[in-house]
């Protein structure tokens, strides 16, 4: 799971699209598009957009498993 290395802060459990990105090594505009194509789950609070830590780790697994299958 994607957490900080600082002890003294709690783990966080949504992060923004844009840390998202950064953290996969793909643009913004790919991030947004793998939520719209479902690959991704996003939840909405209020009027913005974030990404459960535990999304990115789901969307990892199955990208190596499928990837290791083929």
């Amino acid at each position: 799971m994607v957490t900080p290395t600082g002890d003294s802060e709690p783990p966080r459990l949504l992060i923004t699209v844009e840390a998202a990105a950064e953290l996969l090594s793909i643009s913004r505009t790919r991030m947004y598009a793998l939520i719209k194509a479902g690959e991704v789950m996003s939840v909405r609070v209020g009027r913005l957009r974030r990404i459960p830590v535990g999304a990115l780790d789901a969307f990892m697994t199955r990208l190596l498993t499928d990837q290791n299958a083929a």
